[in-house]
This record gives structure tokens, C-alpha cells and sequence, in this order.
């Protein structure tokens, strides 16, 4: 584990000594690579690519505010008991949940407020948010955070470094879960599933999103049973990732299903015509 992974020889007034983390540097990237293939797949699809960017830019700031929020909810207790631990919120990338749910919702209200077209333009999102997230999550790897349980099991990960320890609370010298590879395996495997089965069957817009979150929600669901670190927990049963997932999997099936059903204008003209 590499959490620091450049250390300069400046020192700026008032804040010290300049270090590059990993984490800021792979979160960066995450963030970069997901929105180039956004970009390309709209481009493919037609889409007004500077409304997409400037989409894919409040996506971004929204995703990096709700993360950090939800954070916040969740470990409001320790935050009231030691206000100091707020400094850890500008180094903690936060709750993934929480920076999906804010950018879901100010995506929503952009592309009603650009006249984007709803569930194609989510569509060319969900792979990039898939491909962002293998790459975020090898930077919570490189960080420590986002660990998992004791393990026996010969994939398990050991963590040495007393920076981590004191920014994370990553436990040291005991081989744990890699429930961060569990979770970019997991992503990787979804983006791949979606690049190659999203023009297969029967196509219809919303499709590749509501199919992302569906197959993340249940892949979460079962990662967070591995998770050693707290991250709040909901009826002191399931974690508040699992409890998002159980809202959003039958939401997503449910989505699915009536959008489905939904004739796109060629069909349904069809239709009136066999009708009449």
C-alpha cells in the first residue's frame, strides 16, 4: 500500500509540506477515464457533447459533495463526540452511495433543465460510472480505507503503513478481506456485461442504467458482509450501503419492467395503424 505517493521538498505557508496521495490521484482519474467514455459513447449516440460535458462536470462536483454527506449522516455520532475528526472528510472520499444518489439526482435535473433525452443519456453515464468506480477503488487499496475483515484466507491483505492507521484506522499486520478487489472486480465485471450485452434482446432506453444498478446493488449488498470498517448502521442489522441496496435492487427491477413495456414512437405508430 502506497497511500502517499509523492512527498515534494516545497513547503507552503500555513499548510505545510506538499504530499500527492494515491487516492486523490486515482480518484481523479476514475473520474476522467468515466467521463471520456461518456463522452465517446454520446458522441456515438448524438448527443449535444457540450451539454454532456457540462453534465458529466456536475456530476462529478455532486457525486464528490453527496459521498462526503453521507459520510457526515453516517458517522454524525463520532463527528458531535470529536469535532476535530471533521478534517477527515476533506481526505475521505466518502460513502460511495451518497455521491451516487446526489449525482443521480442533479443528473436528473440537468438533463430536464438541457432537454437531453432522459433514460438514452443516463445510458451513456452507467458504463462510465462502472469504470470510474474499478478505478477509485484501487485507490482506496493504495489508501487502506474501505478494508475489510480478518481473513485466513490466502488472498488476504496485509497493511504496514502507520499512515494509514492514523488517517483511516486501517488495522495493522493482519491479513483482511481486499474488499476493495472484491468491489473493482466486481464493477469491472458489470461494465463488462454491459458493453456486451447492451444492444442484445430488445433495447429500450434505460435499459444499461437501471441494469448498472440493479447488478451493483446486489454485488454490494453481498461485499459489505467482508467490510471490517464502520460505516454506520441501519435497525442495527444492515449496513446503511446494504440498506440502500435493498431499496434500489427492487427499484430497479421494477424500472426495468416499465420501461420495458414502453413503445418507442415507430412501434407505437405501428401499433395504432394495426389497431385502426
Amino acid at each position: 500500500m502506497y497511500p502517499r505517493l509523492l512527498e515534494l521538498p516545497w513547503t507552503v505557508p500555513y499548510l505545510g509540506e506538499i504530499t500527492i496521495y494515491t487516492y486523490g490521484v486515482l480518484l481523479a482519474a476514475a473520474y476522467l477515464l468515466g467521463l471520456k467514455l461518456a463522452m465517446n459513447r454520446a458522441n456515438a449516440r448524438g448527443l449535444d457533447g457540450a451539454k454532456v460535458l457540462d453534465l458529466g462536470i456536475y456530476i462529478i462536483i455532486s457525486a464528490l459533495i453527496g459521498a462526503k454527506l453521507l459520510l457526515l449522516i453516517t458517522e454524525f455520532r463520532t463527528f458531535r463526540a470529536d469535532p476535530s475528526e471533521l478534517l477527515t472528510l476533506a481526505r475521505s472520499g466518502g460513502v460511495f452511495y451518497g455521491g451516487l444518489i446526489m449525482a443521480v439526482t442533479v443528473a436528473l435535473w440537468y438533463i430536464r433543465r438541457a432537454g437531453l433525452p432522459l433514460w438514452t443519456t443516463c445510458d451513456v453515464f452507467a458504463p462510465g460510472i462502472a469504470l470510474g468506480h474499478v478505478v477509485g477503488r484501487f485507490g482506496c487499496l493504495f489508501a487502506g480505507c474501505c478494508y475489510g475483515k480478518p481473513t485466513t484466507e490466502p488472498w488476504g491483505i496485509t497493511f504496514t503503513d502507520p499512515f494509514a492507521a492514523a488517517n483511516v484506522g486501517t488495522p495493522l499486520g493482519v491479513p483482511l478481506h481486499p474488499t476493495q478487489l472484491y468491489e473493482a472486480g466486481a464493477e469491472a465485471l458489470i461494465l463488462v456485461f454491459l458493453l456486451l450485452f447492451e444492444r442484445r434482446g430488445r433495447p429500450f432506453p434505460g435499459r444499461t442504467f437501471w441494469s448498472y444498478l440493479l447488478l451493483y446493488g446486489v454485488s454490494r449488498f453481498a461485499i459489505e458482509f467482508y467490510r471490517g470498517d464502520t460505516r454506520g448502521m441501519v435497525f442495527d442489522t444492515l449496513s446503511t450501503s446494504q440498506f440502500v441496496s435493498v431499496l434500489l435492487v427492487p427499484l430497479s427491477i421494477v424500472m426495468l419492467i416499465l420501461l420495458s413495456r414502453r413503445l418507442d414512437p415507430t412501434r407505437r405508430r405501428a401499433a395504432q395503424r394495426v389497431a385502426a
